[in-house]
């Protein structure tokens, strides 16, 4: 009898000790994606936190990635890069798993920065010192560095809108000139290229925006298929914007 509890017992242990381990949390290493960079093609980068606003990240994300679809143009790589492996939760309650941690993991050169606008963009996340120095080291080397919305704030925290004109969400320009009242600000228009940066208006705008840099990039006709891939309708010279000569 002895020996048949014992056994029973040392059953319940193994049950015990499987059921714990099936139930661990997998941690970011495990649910980390491989990514494919093709050699010769743009490294585009999109910083996400919790609170990204799913817009401004997915638009520009949409239109990038649909490059590699298109022939004879140094296409796009797309990928993401937060301050974690674990998962963000987006504004609107999207979770995403990010493919590069910015503060421990070695980062493919970025070509293209893409800062979509976060619900804290004004306020915690311009404290957020690490991430701050991250997008100034990014600018070094970047040949362009673009932002959605509110994502103009964090430029303009790293000092990177000091000797460009500007633009952001349009009930936040207000807030935008009382925070970075040296910068140069233009309202009324949807984007705002200047240098290597490109601020937008954001929301919905920030396709346009992204197809902006296409056209840019790639000329009239690929941007122009691009766009009818989402059935956008594609036309800059109808486009509200600020481009300095």
């Amino acid at each position: 009898m002895k020996k048949f509890l014992s056994l029973l017992l040392l059953l319940g242990l193994v049950s015990g000790c499987s059921k714990k381990k099936d139930d661990s949390k997998p941690s970011g290493n495990i649910l980390k994606r491989t990514i494919k960079l093709h050699p010769g093609n743009y490294n585009v980068a999109f910083l996400i936190m919790d609170g990204t606003y799913n817009t401004e990240f997915t638009a520009p994300y949409d239109i990038f990635q649909h490059t590699k679809y298109r022939e004879g143009i140094k296409a796009m790589n797309t990928f993401t890069v937060a301050n974690t492996l674990d998962p963000i939760t987006t504004f609107e309650g999207l979770r995403i798993l990010p493919d590069f941690d910015y503060l421990r993991d070695s980062l493919p050169p970025i070509d293209i920065l893409v800062i979509p606008s976060a619900e804290h963009h004004l306020d915690s996340d311009l404290k957020d010192t690490a991430m701050l120095n991250f997008v100034k080291r990014v600018d070094k080397n970047a040949l362009f560095m673009t932002s959605h919305c509110d994502g103009a704030f964090i430029l303009a925290k790293a000092g990177l809108l000091d000797k460009v004109t500007s633009t952001t969400f349009p009930s936040d320009i207000s807030k935008y000139k009382q925070m970075f009242p040296l910068l140069k600000v233009k309202d009324s228009v949807l984007f705002v290229h200047d240098g290597k940066y490109i601020t937008s208006a954001g929301g919905a705008k920030s396709f346009e925006a992204s197809l902006y840099l296409c056209e840019h990039l790639y000329g009239k006709e690929v941007t122009k298929s691009l766009a009818k891939g989402l059935v956008i309708d594609w036309d800059l010279d109808l486009i509200e914007k600020f481009i300095p000569q």
